[in-house]
């Protein structure tokens, strides 16, 4: 075999190579696409008559004859409502200060670790770490107030480790060019900082509303599983301090306690059509506070 001969005979050993591996990443991405799919699909068979205007807007009950998650609903909006209106500035908060004004040393190293280690709990620990300490020790009991302070503690690593990575990837030329026109620490991160990485920083808030979504574990230790709805506009406020199960933990009882299907699935046509919510919200705002793209 001559020089020419060998070149050419790598060149197709390397094109079938290549030929391979692209086959094998489109047959991945296929497999993803089909699953996911193939979810919605059943899902959206299965539960879709049960999604009526009804169901949306009245209450389960045995006396009136209805089916509904108007109050599993509210009790989701109320939670996600508590549970960021804490953990958004607090995170955010923790990673200006890591990034921004902690020094790198060995207190660093222990706030990300304990970090990381928080968001690698699983979420039933947190619901009976909440039960016993939010629910009995300061007497919160089976409350929207304790699922919420339990959430807080399971979203505030993602939200800071997001914010964190959001603030890292702006470039330190932004940083220099304040500090060179004379502007304070605060007036820097308040007016150049953030709002170069606010992209990042609400994909992060959004993931942990979709994370709070999604949660059941943590919730039924902590939150409970009452239906009701408010009783008046003012009444929303008490409901706080009442137990109120969410969507999500409507569907897992409806699907093991209750053995009623058609509900089940009706709640996780909504929480899917949420989900896409979410995740369209996330690239759109994304997209619009994304100053690399202007």
């Amino acid at each position: 075999m001559n020089k020419a001969d060998g070149l050419s005979y790598k060149w197709s050993i390397r094109k079938t190579k290549d030929v391979l591996c692209y086959g094998l990443i489109y047959l991945c991405a296929a497999l993803v696409v089909v699953l996911l799919a193939g979810i919605i699909g059943y899902v959206f068979v299965r539960g879709a008559g049960s999604v009526t205007f009804r169901f949306l807007t009245s209450v389960t009950s045995v006396l009136k004859g209805t089916v509904g998650i108007a109050g599993n609903i509210v009790n989701t909006v109320l939670i996600i409502l508590l549970t960021m209106l804490i953990a958004t500035p607090v995170g955010v908060g923790a990673a200006i200060y890591l990034n921004e004004y902690a020094k790198p040393g060995k207190l660093i190293d222990l706030v990300e670790f304990a970090t990381e280690t928080l968001s690698g709990i699983p979420s039933i620990i947190f619901g009976l770490f909440g039960m016993m300490f939010f629910g009995q020790t300061l007497g919160l009991g089976y409350s929207l107030i304790t699922g919420s302070l339990t959430l807080i503690l399971m979203v505030l690593p993602l939200i800071t480790r997001n914010t964190q990575e959001a603030l890292k990837t702006v470039p330190m030329s932004y940083r220099q060019g304040a500090v060179g026109l004379g502007a304070g620490k605060w007036y820097t991160i308040r007016t150049i900082l953030l709002p170069a990485a606010m992209s990042g920083i609400i994909t992060g808030v959004i993931l942990a509303i979709g994370r709070i979504v999604g949660e059941s574990a943590a919730l039924l230790f902590t939150a409970g599983s009452a239906k009701a709805l408010p009783k008046s506009f003012g009444g929303v406020f008490s409901k706080i301090f009442q137990s109120g199960g969410t969507m999500t933990v409507q569907l897992y009882l409806s699907a093991t306690s209750e053995g009623d299907f058609d509900t089940a699935f009706g709640v996780a046509v909504v929480l899917l059509v949420l989900v896409f919510l979410i995740n369209l919200g996330t690239k759109r705002l994304a997209a619009r506070f994304d100053v690399t793209r202007k």
